[in-house]
């Protein structure tokens, strides 16, 4: 599916975000969160071959990638240390005011667009097919963005925190995707992994284009890669 220019200005003027247009989803997904229909991924490592400090120093922005695709395990290990429940009572690998934890992982591969869910470590289809192109050409055209064999998209369900905080929401979630994607960009580096941080987009087509539901936002694209 092209993304639509009319469709972009039409959710830019204020219309309701539409999960994907109609005729290419073959099944409309389960709720947020939702173990439905979802594929387990391989238990995380606990215990890696690099240090975090050896990850700090060699940690780069890199927007060139080899074609070939990640493993479930290097993908598991990517979204757990982004966002994986590390303990009984549900808390994350990175912190959330007040455990109310606004982010939602998308991980967009060559074979379509999977939402992340936490509890079960577990990968559940939002859409089926190739949008890594589509995801370039909203990302302001940044060709690299397609080249990645995988692209992690940092969202956020704002209301969870306003709930609780009101407007100084807005600051912590912001917060919040900082600190999932740092935990990711170091666990590419400790996987032998390159990675880059965009923030340039366009929302409300990036939205569209990876299926999220209305209420959430993207903050982030992580296209992450083996160097070429």
């Amino acid at each position: 599916m092209a993304f639509s220019r009319t469709a972009a200005a039409a959710a830019a003027a204020g219309t309701l975000i539409v999960v994907i247009a109609a005729s290419s989803i073959a099944n409309r997904p389960p709720a947020p969160g939702s173990a439905a229909g979802a594929d387990a991924l391989p238990s995380p490592m606990l215990h890696g071959q690099v240090s975090l400090e050896e990850a700090l120093a060699a940690r780069r922005s890199v927007r060139e990638f080899a074609p070939a695709a990640l493993t479930d395990a290097e993908i598991g290990q990517l979204l757990w240390a982004a966002q994986g429940v590390t303990s009984a009572d549900g808390r994350r690998t990175a912190p959330s005011a007040g455990g109310t934890y606004p982010l939602e992982l998308l991980a967009v591969t060559a074979s379509g667009v999977h939402r992340y869910l936490p509890k079960t470590h577990s990968l559940r289809v939002v859409r089926s097919g190739d949008v890594r192109a589509e995801l370039a050409e909203v990302a302001l055209e940044q060709r690299f963005v397609a080249d990645a064999p995988l692209v992690v998209v940092v969202a956020a369900v704002p209301s969870r925190t306003a709930a609780r905080y009101g407007a100084r929401a807005e600051r912590y979630v912001a917060l919040e995707a900082g600190h999932a994607t740092q935990n990711l960009l170091l666990q590419a580096v400790a996987l032998g992994l390159v990675a880059v941080p965009v923030g340039a987009f366009d929302d409300a087509a990036v939205a569209w284009v990876t299926g999220l539901d209305a209420g959430e936002q993207a903050l982030y694209l992580v296209p992450i890669g083996r160097a070429r």
